[in-house]
């Protein structure tokens, strides 16, 4: 898109990246791990020609800033707020995938009258129902993967260790997120510190489960939509959501894994754009 403007902004004591385009009401849109806010670029054209559409990198990945701390949820979506508000934005609907759904919610649960609608994209809410299931899965060991052995071990391999997110996670790993995205995320997360914050979002689980669990005893009012792969997260990220909001629309994107824009694009574009509009 030629009308994307790529800027910075200072907000919550960070340096944040971010995209923005298109005009109107503003939506959100927050990437996941081994992502950056470059995941988005498929369904940005679709939103532009209605909404402000505002892309930012999370802190600690792509073009943001990458501090020693600050990678609870809580913190992350803290920044988003101040990030919209610095823009002049009082009203947001807002879209998270993998850990940005994380960061979605905690943004609706923190400032719930500034929060009109809400996606979240296949993963699941620390300290919400029955989310040790998830968390404690054998196969899911990066989510214990932090510290100085595993950033050696990384150092350099950013691509090889991302490939099991990438091929591993997805329905078909011929048909996931696509070679030229596979390079920019890898040379985005060997930046430095880039790894180390990548493993920030996980070692910050325990802390996001104890914020959660406190947030989740305030139901959320405003219309959530929730999207997952029946391949991935099936439903139970549709019921963790029930638990903590009174208007939630489930889907089960069939045949799909965890990584819903690039595996089901006819799908999961116009579910979005329909819900946010």
């Amino acid at each position: 898109m030629s009308s994307v403007t790529a800027r910075f902004a200072e907000v919550n004591g960070v340096r944040l990246h971010y995209r923005i385009s298109g005009s109107g009401s503003p939506v959100v849109l927050l990437h996941g791990y081994t992502q950056t806010g470059h995941m988005w670029h498929p369904i940005a054209p679709s939103l532009a020609g209605h909404h402000t559409v505002i892309v930012p990198d999370l802190r600690g990945a792509g073009g943001s800033a990458k501090p020693e701390t600050g990678y609870d949820k809580k913190t992350l979506a803290v920044d988003i707020h101040a990030l919209t508000t610095s823009l002049g934005f009082d009203q947001v609907r807002i879209v998270g995938h993998d850990i940005g759904l994380m960061v979605a919610y905690a943004y609706a649960a923190q400032f719930p009258q500034a929060t009109e609608r809400v996606v979240l994209m296949d993963a699941f809410l620390p300290g919400i129902g029955a989310w040790k299931d998830v968390w404690l899965l054998r196969d899911l060991w990066h989510f214990h993967f932090y510290g100085a052995v595993p950033l050696a071990l990384v150092e350099g391999r950013e691509r090889i260790y991302f490939e099991h997110f990438w091929n591993d996670f997805a329905a078909d790993p011929k048909h996931s997120v696509p070679e030229a995205d596979r390079r920019i995320y890898a040379q985005a997360y060997a930046q430095p510190g880039g790894m180390r914050a990548g493993f920030e979002y996980f070692r910050s689980f325990e802390r996001d489960a104890q914020d959660f669990a406190h947030m989740g005893t305030s139901r959320l009012a405003m219309p959530l939509l929730v999207l997952t792969g029946e391949k991935a997260s099936g439903d139970f990220l549709i019921e963790q959501t029930k638990v903590v909001a009174s208007d939630v629309r489930g889907k089960v994107i069939k045949g799909s894994g965890h990584w819903l824009m690039e595996e089901a694009p006819a799908a999961v574009i116009p579910a979005i754009t329909e819900f946010v509009r």
